[in-house]
């Protein structure tokens, strides 16, 4: 097979895998509620942490990752919500 027709059925076969394999709480959130009220300033992050903090106005992309873990402040950063996505 031609490496172009390997990448197209690559491509293919990724796109229809399921988004949530890992379940509700991949990324480790219910860990995380703690800080809810907290400054984002004074918060201590696992270097190997998928993580990002999305504040007030911030354009955030769309796409779906079970590991990642959203932090959302609003606009005195002190941290609102914390979930997977």
């Amino acid at each position: 097979m031609k490496p172009l027709a390997c990448l197209i059925l690559c491509l293919a076969a990724t796109a229809c895998a399921p988004l949530h394999m890992d379940g509700p709480d991949a990324c480790g959130a219910s860990g995380y509620q703690t800080l809810v009220g907290v400054n984002v300033a004074a918060v201590t992050l696992p270097a190997d942490l998928e993580h990002r903090i999305i504040r007030p106005g911030d354009v955030v992309t769309q796409d779906y990752r079970a590991g990642r873990l959203n932090i959302r402040t609003d606009e005195y950063g002190q941290i609102v919500s914390v979930s997977c996505g």
